[in-house]
């Protein structure tokens, strides 16, 4: 998944202004305790990224 697309999914999803603050605030267990932006930078795929974030957020399976 290109980050541009993971972009997209989060703000289609969240909105502009909360998709920014998940990915910047909310800390997620399973990224070893990273927020969306730690973890990308830390280089895990924005599939695997976005995977959590449906998982937490409980994204319908159509939207994944």
């Amino acid at each position: 998944m290109r980050m541009t697309y993971f972009r997209e999914l989060m703000e289609t999803e969240f909105g502009i202004a909360r998709a920014d603050s998940v990915s910047r605030d909310h800390v997620f267990s399973e990224l070893g305790g990273r927020t969306v932006e730690e973890a990308l930078e830390a280089g895990i795929e924005p599939r695997v990224v976005w995977k959590v974030v449906c998982d937490a957020y409980d994204v319908p399976s159509a939207r994944r």
